[in-house]
């Protein structure tokens, strides 16, 4: 394994727990800001946002860009955001520091991916990326809860510092590891992404990552206050469930991906999008049991990130299907549909804790997974059809 991989591994590691260690401080920052649950929980969503905005437009704009400096300049940003975070005197600047990194998240796995790939022979590059992605799962089993457990002890502020220290170290690493002569990819054109968006088949996937992830965020969002205010929890073991969440979802994704491959996409995702609503139907009632609690969260990281192995392969099938020139550009549109997954789904949890309570945040999630689990099936329905029967065969 290159070196320079190890580089790009640590980056998304240390952008993955900027992105999900703000779920575990939403109660801290609420009461050291003094602004409401929703609001803290919309930092969330306005980094979600960014990323969204970042990976398609960003990625585009900076086409032109050698990949090192391009590399080099995003996590500059990255540094830069989680240290106006850390200084942040109020909730406004945090806003801002959340939008900035945001950005750097969308552009870095646009083009991180490329990178990891290009650095390894081709027969090696599916693995290549897998290796850099382990940093977002690493950081939800070990940087999410660890950066809970020191905003919980010395305050939130504290964790965007050290955040930002990894993403020094990483920054250092990029500068002296990543080799200067990348190849740049084809520039996608701006006629290949609107393409990409006029397909109805591709639409109905983005849809069903849209609201897989609505369904979780809408109560993920507030984990952290479910614990402590509805199961009674103490904000310090708040992080200990953190680190049994990010194990589970580490486990999910491994067995996400051998369901894919074993039963292919829509199978998968029809038993993961079931089971996962299911488990957030049941968090309505559990979520007031300590041992209940524990146990749903358990299952509930186990489903809530498997799908992210289908959801990927379903859409490059689809896109080498009805848009064979730009499946790298719907690849992306599919990033950027996570993200808006996790910002409406978080908006919506903090309308509901607003209107309503915490608990209705669990059984409104289920509802939309079942939603997406409705558009699931009837993509596969669509895949039957005789036009599509060489891909289902593929696929099922």
């Amino acid at each position: 394994m290159p070196f320079a991989l190890l580089a790009l591994t640590l980056s998304a590691f240390a952008i993955g727990t900027t992105e999900f260690v703000i779920v575990g401080l939403v109660p801290t920052i609420s009461a050291d800001l003094n602004v409401s649950l929703p609001s803290a929980g919309l930092l969330v969503s306005l980094y979600a946002i960014g990323v969204a905005i970042g990976a398609p437009l960003l990625t585009a704009l900076t086409n032109t860009w050698e990949r090192k400096r391009l590399l080099i300049s995003l996590m500059v940003l990255f540094i830069l955001g989680n240290l106006i975070a850390w200084q942040a005197p109020s909730y406004e600047r945090l806003v801002i520091a959340r939008v900035l990194t945001g950005l750097a998240h969308g552009v870095f796995f646009s083009i991180g991916a490329t990178i990891a790939a290009s650095l390894v022979a081709k027969e090696s590059a599916a693995s290549a990326i897998a290796i850099m992605f382990t940093g977002l799962t690493v950081a939800l089993v070990t940087g999410v809860p660890l950066g809970t457990w020191v905003g919980q002890i010395f305050g939130w502020r504290a964790t965007f510092l050290i955040v930002a220290g990894l993403g020094f170290i990483a920054l250092v690493g990029c500068v002296l590891l990543i080799p200067k002569n990348l190849e740049k990819a084809p520039a996608a054109r701006f006629s290949e992404q609107v393409k990409v968006l006029a397909q109805p088949r591709l639409l109905l996937v983005f849809l069903i990552t849209i609201l897989g992830y609505g369904g979780t965020f809408t109560a993920f969002t507030y984990l952290a206050p479910i614990l402590q205010q509805q199961a009674g929890f103490s904000s310090t073991a708040v992080s200990l469930v953190m680190l049994v969440y990010g194990v589970s979802v580490a486990v999910g994704n491994i067995y996400g991906g051998k369901l894919a491959d074993k039963k292919g996409a829509v199978s998968a995702l029809t038993i993961i999008f079931t089971m996962l609503s299911l488990v957030l139907l049941a968090l309505t009632f559990t979520m007031q049991s300590k041992v209940g609690v524990i146990i749903t969260v358990v299952l509930w990281g186990a489903f809530a990130f498997g799908n992210v192995p289908g959801l990927q392969v379903y859409v490059v099938q689809l896109a080498q299907q009805v848009s064979p020139k730009a499946v790298d550009v719907a690849s992306g549109f599919n990033i950027a549909a996570f993200n808006i997954g996790i910002a409406l789904g978080s908006i919506l949890g903090g309308q509901i804790v607003d209107s309503m309570s915490l608990q209705d945040t669990a059984w409104v999630g289920a509802v939309i997974s079942m939603m997406a689990l409705i558009a699931t099936r009837y993509s596969g329905h669509l895949d039957s059809k005789p036009k599509d029967r060489e891909f289902t065969n593929a696929n099922n």
